[in-house]
């Protein structure tokens, strides 16, 4: 059973091609598919959501003519909205604090009947307001949400029809009994909300998210967004692969590089002499690079730390003990992302604003839209400060110190220094900042390269031969291919997306 309900409305995202490709790529091999698709099931979904007027109904004919087109000759079990009044409820007096860790544990008898039978009663208590509480995040462009009256009801809605979505899925669980699902990231509430029952119900569940090559997938029996990557004790990187990394550690070092389809550098610009002229007057330099408060990482990094500006409001009092040093605050590129509707309504810049930050002698910030080289920066650096930004392993790469405040990909090996504790990070931070140098742990800068090699090479699986850019920016299309280019035994890409799938072999590109 294949789902996503959260890659697109119209037009054709990465992950839904991707997703395409692969349920072709298995009923060419025999696999018998069927495809859960959104029959306005939902009231809004995420991508539908408007953040103007959250009673607007979400754009449902668009968005079922695509997946028409999508899935035509295809098996398909459709979902429709219908309203749990007794859920409605419950949640009907609740405030945005207990409706974001609401759990729905019904009586027996209270729950409505939902399409062919009652949800079966092992997926109770079901954790509803967790399962969409990353999603209204997303939608918002925010982490902290109002106690207001239009928050509430957008999260009422979010839960009753993550229910629906529960409890349809439920249904065809019961009716197709998979071997495997495979759905969208997991993270938004539709798909997390399958996952969840997938899991729930004893059937094994796998999930994708884009790659770190253009055109690629991740694919994973864990949680994508935090990319789960197993490296053998053994693997050290021969002269071949070295050379092969170093070319592209090169162009990455130049702003020559994609993410998600979308290019964050269209121009990178060296340090000027006004601001070396700045820098002279101190006796070192700090790097803080932040993310994006409601990306779907975040779910993840959020361990030693709530929240991100939890995080740089104890960078805030580390950098007013520390005239003698220059902390240079390094907003996300894609936090004001320019031409989208992923402008943070939660930023690094609102934050230092708000703190006063910019009027600090010894803080200077650096907005998304300045595209100024952080990697100039990192090399004038004494260490450098993230939260779980990929640039904290890049400068691992480049050997300077790297002290970690979030839970990030990388952070599963050895690479960078990831303090257990907030008391602790503070103490690490003080250990740098007065001691007279510093050096990388030879260590870190070995995993930083075996991980990413293994990122790049082997669990990046391309998908290029098959899609490519479209005219509509952020999305892509199909190229004119065979179609016995997608059977397994004519794409290594295939070949280990159906082994995966089938056979519960690694999503792993042989190194040939």
């Amino acid at each position: 059973m294949v789902f996503n309900a959260s890659t697109r409305l119209t037009g054709l995202s990465l992950n839904a091609a991707f997703q395409l490709l692969t349920a072709w790529s298995l009923r060419l091999a025999g696999i018998p598919v069927v495809h859960f698709v959104c029959q306005a099931g939902m009231r809004p979904c995420v991508l539908g959501t408007s953040r103007e007027d959250y009673t607007t109904q979400p754009p449902c004919a668009p968005c079922l003519a695509q997946s028409n087109r999508l899935y035509t000759g295809a098996s398909v079990g459709g979902f429709f909205y219908q309203e749990d009044t007794y859920l409605a409820s419950l949640l009907s007096s609740l405030s945005v604090d207990d409706l974001s860790c609401f759990v729905y544990d019904p009586k027996p008898g209270a729950s409505r009947a939902s399409g062919s039978g009652f949800v079966p009663s092992p997926l109770f208590p079901m954790p509803l307001g967790s399962l969409v509480l990353p999603s209204i995040r997303w939608a918002l462009r925010r982490h902290s949400l109002p106690d207001d009256e239009p928050t509430r009801y957008l999260l009422r809605q979010y839960i009753l029809s993550a229910y629906r979505v529960a409890a349809e899925f439920a249904d065809l669980l019961d009716e197709v009994k998979p071997q495997c699902t495979l759905i969208f990231n997991g993270a938004m509430y539709p798909e997390a909300a399958a996952r969840w029952v997938a899991r729930k119900l004893g059937v094994r569940s796998v999930a994708h998210e884009v790659g770190f090559q253009q055109y690629s997938v991740f694919f994973t029996d864990g949680e994508p967004t935090a990319y789960p990557i197993h490296i053998p004790p053994d693997f050290e990187l021969n002269a071949e692969q070295n050379a092969r990394l170093d070319a592209y550690l090169e162009k990455r070092f130049q702003g020559k590089f994609t993410m998600a389809g979308i290019q964050f550098w269209p121009e990178m610009r060296g340090l000027d002499e006004a601001f070396l002229q700045h820098t002279a007057g101190f006796k070192q330099i700090v790097p803080v690079f932040t993310n994006v408060i409601y990306d779907t990482s975040q779910v993840h990094a959020n361990v030693v730390f709530p929240h991100m500006f939890a995080w740089l409001d104890l960078v805030l009092e580390i950098i007013r003990q520390h005239p003698e040093t220059l902390f240079i605050i390094r907003a996300h590129p894609d936090e004001m992302r320019a031409g989208t509707r992923k402008l943070s309504n939660e930023s690094v810049r609102q934050w230092v604003q708000d703190h006063g930050v910019d009027r600090l002698p010894n803080a200077v910030f650096i907005d998304s839209q300045e595209y100024l080289s952080s990697y100039e920066l990192i090399q004038r650096a004494k260490f450098v400060i993230v939260y779980n930004s990929s640039i904290g392993m890049e400068a691992t790469l480049m050997g300077i110190p790297v002290l970690c405040a979030g839970k990030a990909r990388y952070t599963q090996y050895p690479i960078v220094v990831f303090p257990p504790s907030q008391d602790e990070f503070r103490r690490q931070a003080e250990e740098y900042l007065v001691a007279e140098s510093l050096e990388a742990p030879p260590e870190h800068q070995r995993n930083a390269r075996r991980f990413l090699y293994y990122q790049l090479y082997r669990v990046s699986l391309p998908l290029g031969g098959f899609i490519q850019a479209a005219p509509r920016m952020g999305f892509v299309q199909l190229k004119p291919f065979n179609w016995q280019q997608l059977l397994p035994a004519n794409s290594a890409t295939m070949r280990v997306l159906l082994d995966g799938i089938l056979n519960e072999e690694p999503f792993l590109l042989p190194e040939n």
